[in-house]
């Protein structure tokens, strides 16, 4: 069965619940299902799994899907395999990535998700669908056994992507001079996703949809932009 997937630059955009401006497409998504298993590991803010699964579930009646929490089950690679869709939620990429190693759900994760079940990620549930995490934006708080991922695309992720602000007196560097020191040392491509704008994948059709236009940045090419309804194909 083909890749079914949408993953998304964030969760919530301004002035909007969580997951609200995606519930039509994941309608979509999931229409032939009833219960989705989550994947709570990158625990935002430091928030407890069953914190976070009570999140998502509220945001899931809306449109009559039940969540249950990978961490419920006595067995999470065993839950990973019968699940009939899954959704890996945003938060910190080290922690999460690293729980799915400890846990030995990323090969099942993997496996499902190139046999078509049908695939959420928002923010750090994005970046792993990636080839590595290594252009996630957040702090290595602890530290994983490998920075490769599901390869679900065959390119990275720089979700929460920002433009720098004109004028800004900030020092520090932009997302844009981060993308470039992973180029020094990588070849792979990087797509920046702004807040609103997310990935249909259908098997090797990758198309962006939002309102944002995303950024791709090539090594040893200028970056450039595409706007939503282009197919990203390297």
């Amino acid at each position: 069965m083909p890749k079914k997937l949408i993953i998304a630059s964030t969760s919530t955009i301004h002035g909007s619940g969580y997951l609200e401006y995606l519930l039509p497409e994941l309608e979509i998504l999931f229409e032939k299902v009833k219960t989705i298993v989550f994947i709570p590991y990158a625990r935002p803010g430091g928030i407890s799994h069953d914190q976070y699964t009570e999140i998502a579930s509220k945001a899931f009646k809306k449109i009559d899907k039940k969540i249950i929490g990978v961490h419920t089950y006595e067995n999470p690679t065993e839950a990973i395999e019968n699940a009939e869709g899954i959704f890996t939620g945003g938060g910190n990429t080290f922690v999460l990535v690293n729980q799915l190693y400890k846990t030995n759900v990323l090969p099942i994760l993997r496996k499902k998700i190139f046999e078509g079940t049908p695939y959420l990620g928002t923010s750090a549930g994005s970046n792993i669908c990636g080839l590595t995490m290594q252009t996630t934006n957040d702090m290595p708080i602890i530290y994983p056994p490998s920075f490769k991922t599901i390869g679900a695309l065959p390119f990275n992720i720089n979700p929460h992507y920002l433009d720098p602000i004109e004028g800004s007196t900030h020092m520090g560097e932009t997302r844009e001079m981060r993308i470039k020191e992973f180029h020094v040392h990588n070849t792979l491509p990087v797509v920046g996703l702004r807040e609103g704008s997310w990935l249909d994948v259908q098997d090797q059709i990758i198309q962006l949809k939002g309102n944002p236009t995303a950024r791709i940045f090539e090594k040893d090419k200028t970056p450039y932009e595409i706007k939503e309804g282009s197919r990203i194909d390297f």
